[in-house]
């Protein structure tokens, strides 16, 4: 941790109280640059709250967000998502999954710290949806402005392939495949009909493979089945997964157009039949 940043994670500590200082600014192990004093803040509002104990090096790294391993008061696993992005295309491109979602009419516009903060939530609620339901998504623990605590899928600080990534190294074979492939489709109907909700951008970049478990990750884009492009977004979860299986393992049996059509009409005798064969 940067001494320029070691000492404004001070600053914020002693303006909060001073009796807890001394044990806050272990918190960071590592801090970036980007850090600004909202995040700072919201990092050590979770650390007291018992949300996590210490936050330790970047697992993954994007535009709008990083992640970060970190351990709670028991030493065990998290991972910390931290949205940073306030780019003016990353908010455009979010817009089209709030407009339109029941849950966040309220929203007409909003600077981008607060707009992270509305997206972070979002996600820990639909991961909290989709884990109550069944769906293989990592557990959600807590979040704050925009900063999200859920369940670490990897060990020791590596995070889980993802699917894309163990394809890649020839690790599936096609007996395999097929498996994780009903795995994903399963989990997709069960998103729909037990947690009311679609992923919205599901593809071989946001699915990871852990001790031959399949996990369904980055869902804050996710909508509700009000939402008026819902279906839109299902038929092209659908479509991506078919043609990734299809053009980099060859499952070529598998019609996204069927697919589609079980999971809306609850069809779940003729999907389980048509994963099975």
């Amino acid at each position: 941790m940067s001494e320029d940043i070691e000492k404004r994670v001070d600053i914020e500590i002693g303006k909060r109280s001073r009796e807890r200082r001394h044990k806050d600014s272990d918190l960071l192990e590592t801090v970036e640059e980007v850090f600004d004093k909202p995040t700072i803040l919201a990092i050590i509002e979770l650390k007291n709250r018992g949300c996590l104990a210490e936050l330790k090096g970047v697992v993954a790294a994007g535009k709008e967000a990083r992640i970060y391993w970190a351990k709670n008061r028991n030493g065990g696993d998290l991972a910390v998502k931290i949205y940073l992005t306030s780019s003016a295309e990353f908010r455009k491109s979010i817009w089209k999954y709030i407009k339109g979602d029941p849950r966040y009419e309220w929203i007409t516009s909003l600077p981008s710290h607060k707009l992270m903060s509305v997206w972070a939530k979002k996600e820990f609620s639909n991961l909290r949806k989709m884990y109550e339901a069944g769906v293989s998504v990592p557990k959600p623990f807590c979040v704050y402005r925009n900063v999200l605590v859920m369940e670490f899928i990897g060990s020791e600080g590596v995070r889980a392939p993802l699917l894309k990534e163990v394809v890649e190294m020839g690790k599936i074979d096609y007996e395999m495949a097929q498996k994780i492939f009903g795995i994903i489709i399963k989990n997709i109907y069960k998103m729909y009909w037990f947690a009311g909700l679609v992923h919205g951008d599901l593809s071989e970049y946001n699915v990871m493979i852990h001790n031959d478990n399949v996990y369904i990750i980055d869902v804050s884009q996710a909508v509700s089945l009000s939402h008026p492009n819902a279906h839109v977004f299902l038929y092209r979860d659908v479509m991506n997964i078919v043609k990734f299986f299809r053009d980099e393992i060859g499952l070529e049996q598998y019609s996204a157009d069927k697919l589609f059509d079980y999971i809306v009409s609850k069809k779940v005798n003729e999907l389980e039949k048509v994963l099975e064969e």
